[in-house]
């Protein structure tokens, strides 16, 4: 009898593992999923996939720890800025300690959104979680970045390298746009890639697109990330606010 019993015994936690390593499969994560989860961290991480749905829901103020100066060049949209080492502007915008934000930088690398969450976490705060993979894994997994007036201002007069991307319709590209810029439409990405509209043989090129919305610019900045131009972004404003701004 008590051998049937430890067989049976035997039986079923072969029948759990096998189920478990299922399901374990089944559930495997993806890059999406991931977090970098060094050791010794005082406050927690997200994925990336999490960070989306953060954005699209708008649950939690998401606050890039950057200088302003590279927030305004390329930025995850629906952030803020608040530079490291502003603390008591933090402080400020969030007086309540159970307040729930995430903080992000420059990639698995940049201390500075570690740093400012653990000075955040000695002051009390309960609910500060970082998307430590930040701006660099953001774009490299093919999600597009927003550019301000600024960013585009600093990009347009000192590097010499961008291509400006005019999404608006070919007549008005034909009338008046930046010197320099190329024409591509929505669903064009994938022809611009191949004719040299896109500089294909450098996909770390800067790449810019505007539009005469921002609505209108993110649509083909999306697909033009999705054809692996990493550093690619899109003006968050109009042509006519370039306009307006005396930028050529």
């Amino acid at each position: 009898m008590r051998r049937f019993t430890v067989e049976l015994l035997v039986a079923f936690l072969l029948a759990s593992c096998a189920s478990n390593t299922r399901a374990l499969g089944q559930a495997k994560a993806t890059v999406n999923q991931t977090t970098l989860e060094e050791a010794g961290q005082l406050t927690p991480e997200i994925s990336t996939e999490e960070l989306k749905k953060i954005l699209t829901t708008r649950s939690e103020a998401v606050i890039d720890v950057r200088s302003a100066t590279e927030y305004a060049i390329a930025h995850i949209p629906g952030s803020i800025n608040v530079y490291e080492k502003e603390l008591e502007r933090v402080v400020q915008l969030f007086p309540d300690k159970t307040a729930a934000f995430i903080l992000y930088c420059n990639g698995p690398y940049c201390g500075k959104s570690k740093r400012l969450s653990e000075q955040l976490v000695k002051l009390g705060y309960k609910n500060v979680r970082r998307y430590q993979l930040g701006l660099p894994v953001w774009r490299a997994l093919g999600n597009t970045v927003q550019t301000d007036l600024d960013g585009f201002r600093y990009v347009i007069t000192k590097d010499q390298t961008a291509v400006f991307v005019d999404a608006r319709t070919a007549q008005e590209f034909t009338k008046e746009t930046i010197p320099g810029a190329v024409n591509i439409r929505p669903t064009e990405a994938e022809r611009a890639n191949e004719d040299g509209r896109l500089p294909y043989r450098d996909k770390g090129t800067r790449v810019i697109v505007f539009a005469n919305s921002a609505g209108e610019a993110r649509a083909v900045s999306e697909e033009i990330a999705k054809k692996a131009y990493w550093n690619s972004s899109y003006f968050g404003g109009t042509f006519a606010d370039l306009q307006r701004a005396r930028l050529w």
